[in-house]
């Protein structure tokens, strides 16, 4: 039991991770130069969240099943769910979407020499750094129901 709390903790820690680096890489004030190694290292962090999220949630019901932790609509365990649900959701599908349409335009070899945003990447860039935002302070709701357990 305690390997697979192991594996839960460490997958969700690898999974919603990167919801913490997304908007520090789409920081305000970079030079696009900046903007398109961020978008680079940013979608090489992509496959982290499928893989720690998808483990984090398969352990999190195998430990609800297998372990002895009461009814399943506790708050810290439904909030918690809906917590990583409400996560996906923002990411997956706003952030995301935002941040693909701003990284087409910006690694576009026709763009690489532009020194700044039209608009409309400014403000997709914009959009995807709120969503990120808001899924990071989501993520804290998470660990602090996983970490508290509050009833």
């Amino acid at each position: 039991m305690k390997f697979l709390i192991l594996i839960h903790v460490l997958s969700a820690i690898i999974g919603v991770g990167p919801t913490y680096f997304a908007h520090v890489l789409l920081r305000k004030n970079q030079t696009l130069d900046e903007l398109r190694s961020s978008l680079r290292v940013g979608g090489r962090l992509e496959v982290f969240p499928k893989i720690g999220g998808t483990l984090a949630v398969l352990t999190g019901l195998l430990l609800i099943w297998l372990g002895d932790y009461g009814t399943f609509m506790q708050t810290w365990l439904f909030g918690s769910l809906v917590a990583y649900i409400l996560i996906q959701i923002i990411a997956i599908g706003f952030a995301t979407p935002n941040q693909k349409k701003l990284e087409s335009w910006v690694l576009d070899p026709v763009n690489q020499t532009a020194t700044s945003l039209p608009a409309e990447q400014l403000i997709q860039w914009i959009k995807a750094r709120n969503y990120f935002y808001g899924a990071s302070a989501i993520g804290l709701i998470l660990f602090i129901f996983m970490i508290v357990k509050p009833n």
